[in-house]
């Protein structure tokens, strides 16, 4: 008797608590543009969830709206025209940004001064201007901004950062190797609105920006933040017919005081690809795909070792930002701000350098 009233007393007492866990409302999202191909992808993430509510989606463009409405069967009273729009009906204190990436600083800039946290696509800007007043933007409003690279949640690279940096399994990098790309959107067939942003130069096109970005992404995750003191890049356009106005072709090396990066970024792979050679004093580590590394050491053979899955907010980009503006965790590592800024520094260098046919050495001191 006396056990079962205590059990009752603890039930009653914690009840408060359990109800306000199950009772924690979910932060309202507001998706802005959808000319991205990767909100795609978004939808059939939203479903069934409890930590986010999809509010509102800003797109102007009709015949977007009605492939979204068609494709993913969308409340056509979720569309609204403008921002300014949404949030005078609906409270948003989420974003997810599928502009092209040129439009990413507008976005920045209107969410910030209403504190509205957001996530946007990669890369982060067009170039070091946008990155700037991107970083200024969110740092004047106080709010978040998350960096979306598809590889930020694959568990082969988290088990990568850690055998290399963590378990210093291979000794110090020598050369790491980014391999990204695929046949080219024209050829996997990405929407014509995605596909007229992503082959003009002005707007983020180009291999160049579209997966260079990845590569220059993992390797300063990789090199833990360390700015690279040289930047060399050739770029090609294999496709002229196809691609006139950018290039589909682009290779980027980095050069460190004891590291070499080789950044691979191409619309003329055979196939996807999405994958790293990290090489070291003493051995290797070979991330093939998202569910298992190959580590060697010395001459011996290479064995397989599977990824654990990741689990909580860092499993994948929506409960990422759940978490993010929840104030449970900051964005770090390959989804911040200041990672992105040397990604962006990078990819600004390697332009220049393809466009010269020289080296560009980066100043001792960021840009910003």
């Amino acid at each position: 008797m006396l056990i079962r009233s205590f059990v009752a007393s603890f039930l009653l007492l914690a009840a408060p608590a359990f109800l306000q866990a199950e009772e924690t409302p979910p932060v309202p999202l507001a998706v802005v543009g959808l000319e991205h191909d990767h909100a795609r992808l978004l939808f059939p993430m939203l479903k069934g969830r409890g930590d986010l509510k999809l509010v509102g989606i800003v797109e102007s463009d009709p015949e977007i709206i009605g492939y979204y409405e068609e494709h993913f069967h969308l409340c056509p009273s979720l569309f609204f025209p403008t921002f300014g729009a949404l949030v005078a009906k609906e409270k948003v204190r989420a974003v997810a940004a599928f502009t092209s990436t040129a439009g990413h600083r507008a976005v920045i800039e209107e969410c910030a001064p209403l504190g509205i946290d957001v996530m946007m696509e990669k890369p982060m800007a067009t170039n070091l201007d946008d990155a700037r007043a991107i970083a200024a933007a969110a740092a004047k409003g106080g709010i978040e901004v998350v960096v979306n690279f598809e590889t930020t949640w694959y568990p082969s690279n988290a088990l990568a950062f850690d055998l290399v940096n963590q378990r210093r399994l291979i000794g110090s990098p020598r050369k790491i190797l980014v391999q990204d790309g695929n046949p080219g959107p024209s050829a996997i067939k990405a929407t014509p609105y995605f596909l007229k942003w992503l082959t003009d130069p002005a707007l983020g096109g180009g291999a160049n920006m579209d997966f260079g970005c990845y590569g220059a992404d993992l390797v300063t995750w990789i090199m833990k933040g360390e700015r690279p003191k040289t930047v060399t890049a050739v770029m090609q356009n294999f496709q002229p017919a196809t691609y006139s106005r950018v290039e589909d072709e682009s290779t980027i090396v980095l050069g460190y005081p004891t590291t070499q990066a080789v950044i691979q970024a191409s619309w003329n792979w055979p196939y996807g690809r999405k994958d790293m050679e990290i090489y070291g004093e003493s051995g290797s580590v070979m991330v093939p795909n998202r569910e298992f590394v190959r580590v060697k050491a010395g001459d011996e053979p290479a064995r397989q070792q599977n990824a654990l899955a990741i689990t909580g907010p860092c499993a994948e980009q929506l409960s990422y930002l759940s978490a993010v503006v929840r104030g449970e965790i900051k964005p770090t590592g390959m989804s911040s701000i200041a990672l992105n800024m040397i990604v962006t520094e990078i990819l600004d260098a390697a332009r220049e350098s393809a466009r010269t046919g020289r080296t560009v050495p980066l100043p001792p001191r960021p840009a910003w």
